[in-house]
């Protein structure tokens, strides 16, 4: 299947590295049965504190959600920190909750066909017939439990050849987080199944063998305590995220809102935002001015499309950026992972070393620990 057209346009926020779609699971929801209806790869990822904090140090990990064409906020401490950052995250848009609502569906119309793909053995079959047996907006068209070998054995021809035979609309993954990111990125290309995302508690809630929080603890941030009842295995994972909040709260989260307390207190000696955009026969460069933020996107977007189609090399000089805010530095995340796709990296560079801007710029898009391609 070809690669999704990037939407420059989506209504997307960085924090601490991570892109975020700031949706209601209503509205995800409706990207997906839409993605569905038109056969359009799209590659969900549903990033909660635990994807959040693995980025922080798995390079790999992190590319694997920028490269996702909707970014969920599966998590109350994510949308927690969202908020505290001044982000507009509207609620927690839990993977399960999606799937739930994509299950429950109208099946006046056409049912959306699954495929589960992982999970412990035996457990993705009696999904599979939990879902058929339902007869609700959902039918399962296949399963396999590939066992616990690496991404390229669970990648032989045979196996995905039964993926797209199926006519699956929807490919749900359960190997664990980062495998589980590693695989649907390794075999997207070849996949023809348009929507794809690992879901890994999913075909264990489905069929009762972990049962899923109250509300009210899902609502409040307690629902690892209740994982850990359901899971006990789980309680080394929760306990280490936390360490790393912890150095997070420490360190970046700190640094970030420093960051913005100066903007606000230094607004009125700002110019607005402006690009300068050069094509040439070395490639396209941007050089940006000034404020960029939310409020003047539109025309940096749209650019962004028009050098992707131009099939340019391209250069972007921070080195006179006054401030950028979260929903511009989720605009340079798309433009950094569509140039990696594209085979044609984007080269960010400055003429100020010691720029706060420019600093605050590379950690964000995880420049700052490469060191090369940063500074001209």
């Amino acid at each position: 299947m070809k690669s999704a057209v990037p939407d420059f346009h989506r209504n997307i926020h960085c924090l601490l590295g991570l892109p975020f779609d700031a949706v209601t699971l209503e509205e995800a929801v409706a990207k997906i049965r839409a993605a569905v209806d038109t056969r359009s790869p799209y590659f969900v990822s549903t990033p909660n504190l635990n994807f959040l904090m693995a980025a922080q140090k798995n390079a790999a990990f992190r590319d694997s959600v920028i490269h996702s064409d909707l970014s969920l906020a599966d998590g109350m401490p994510v949308v927690w920190l969202a908020r505290l950052m001044g982000i507009p995250i509207p609620e927690r848009v839990a993977g399960s909750d999606v799937f739930e609502a994509l299950r429950n569906g109208n099946r006046n119309g056409r049912p959306i066909k699954v495929y589960f793909f992982g999970g412990p053995p035996g457990i993705a079959e009696r999904a599979a017939q939990q879902i058929n047996a339902e007869g609700k907006g959902m039918e399962c068209v296949g399963f396999a439990s590939p066992g616990y070998g690496s991404v390229q054995d669970m990648s032989e021809a045979d196996a995905l050849d039964k993926i797209n035979q199926s006519g699956a609309d929807f490919l749900v993954v359960s190997l664990g987080a980062a495998k589980g990111q590693a695989w649907i990125q390794h075999n997207q290309a070849v996949l023809n199944v348009p929507v794809v995302s690992h879901l890994g508690a999913v075909v264990n809630f489905v069929v009762g063998n972990v049962q899923r929080a109250p509300r009210w603890m899902q609502k409040t941030g307690l629902e690892w305590l209740w994982r850990v009842k359901e899971e006990p295995e789980l309680w080394r994972r929760y306990f280490n995220d936390g360490k790393a909040l912890l150095k997070l709260f420490l360190t970046k989260i700190p640094q970030g809102l420093a960051y913005q307390w100066r903007h606000k207190i230094r607004v009125g000696k700002y110019q607005e935002q402006a690009f300068k955009w050069v094509e040439s026969a070395h490639g396209t460069h941007i050089q940006l001015f000034g404020r960029c933020t939310q409020e003047n996107l539109p025309a940096f977007r749209s650019a962004c499309e028009q050098w992707l189609a131009a099939g340019q090399t391209c250069t972007v000089d921070v080195s006179n950026v006054a401030y950028v805010d979260h929903a511009f530095l989720a605009t340079l995340l798309m433009l950094q992972a569509h140039g990696q796709q594209a085979n044609r990296p984007i080269q960010f560079i400055s003429t100020q070393s010691a720029n706060q801007h420019r600093l605050h710029i590379c950690r964000e898009l995880g420049l700052a620990q490469a060191g090369a391609g940063v500074d001209r």
